[in-house]
């Protein structure tokens, strides 16, 4: 079993935003030693909390600083971008640090409707023409000038040795056909979706195998964990990132609260049921109870990586959540 991050890179309510991109180093560095396999940090605009709006910025910092563990982005919201200019930043990034850097591909806004419309023009008509954005950016990223394409003369320079392996990231059946018509990975958020995961997990690998691609489709799940010494302290310690998506639901919690103060929260009766179908998707507990959860998702979707998404008040907190899961999966 494989293990991977995708860091959102909170902010807690005793830190500043450039607390918290300090702290998605220090976690970078601290998960490369423990064996994990890939870093993805996610891009957010001008949602409290959040402190990445721009990853290729976060990247170039933690690739310098890190030696083996692949880097990306978790994803590009391509909707917002020319293709040409994502594909100059990742083959830069590839350059720069060869055979390391991954490529995540998303069409959410990762915003406010104000925000979207202060990034790009026209988004949902973008969307609406997603393949030809996804199609036009391979087609920068394999550097093939054999093809009739209008921009068959165009190089994405720089061009690595090593290209960036692009990714599609989503949580429906119309980005796992998208990821398997181009013959891409697939990433699926099962933390963000009440979707039937498994039928459409089933179809990416049955479209991908009808067009013979390449190597073999291949998916990973992304899930939220907290792992500690004992079920009590990973309950504990999770009960701030639960109450915290409460808060958010209420135009709230500008910042993720300590435990302390998520446990003072005072929650409604009909949020107290919502909080107990939000941990119902978390992994909560102790090394051994979180590879048993992860082993049983492994048997469901017929997966071998999992990308972990763990938020905490305390970095301490996070950074030992990683550990005592790497010790416990990645040693054995």
């Amino acid at each position: 079993m494989k293990l991977s991050i995708l860091d959102q890179s909170p902010i807690s309510s005793d830190q500043t935003a450039s607390d918290a991109l300090n702290e998605s180093l220090n976690l970078a560095k601290a998960c490369d030693q423990f064996g994990y396999t890939r870093y993805w940090i996610a891009e957010h605009h001008d949602l409290p909390g959040l402190a990445c709006s721009a990853p290729e910025v976060m990247l170039s910092l933690i690739g310098a600083n890190t030696k083996q563990i692949r880097i990306g982005c978790g994803a590009v919201l391509l909707p917002h971008y020319k293709p040409y200019k994502v594909a100059e930043i990742y083959n830069m990034l590839s350059t720069l640090f060869p055979n390391r850097i991954d490529l995540g591909i998303g069409r959410s806004p990762g915003g406010s409707a104000e925000a979207t419309n202060a990034l790009s023009d026209n988004f949902l008509q973008k969307v609406f023409k997603m393949s030809d954005l996804v199609d036009e950016l391979l087609h920068f990223l394999k550097n093939d000038f054999s093809n009739e394409h209008q921009f068959s003369k165009i190089t994405a320079a720089p061009v690595p040795e090593n290209p960036p392996i692009p990714w599609m990231l989503g949580t429906s059946e119309k980005s796992a056909l998208l990821a398997a018509q181009n013959g891409l990975p697939y990433a699926f958020g099962l933390f963000m979706s009440d979707l039937d995961a498994v039928s459409i997990i089933d179809k990416y690998r049955k479209t991908f195998n009808s067009n013979q691609f390449s190597p073999a489709p291949k998916v990973l799940l992304t899930v939220p964990v907290v792992c500690a010494d004992t079920t009590e302290k990973a309950e504990e310690i999770a009960w701030s990132p639960l109450v915290w998506q409460i808060m958010q639901d209420r135009g709230e919690g500008q910042t993720v609260p300590s435990i302390q103060e998520a446990k003072s929260y005072e929650l409604t009766d009909q949020e107290k049921e919502q909080l107990k179908k939000l941990k119902q998707k978390m992994i909560i507990g102790t090394p051994y109870e979180v590879k048993n959860s992860l082993a049983n998702l492994q048997s469901i979707y017929n997966v071998d990586e999992f990308m972990i998404l763990t938020i905490t008040h305390s970095p301490i907190d996070r950074i030992q959540s990683y550990k005592l899961m790497a010790e416990e999966i990645l040693s054995n």
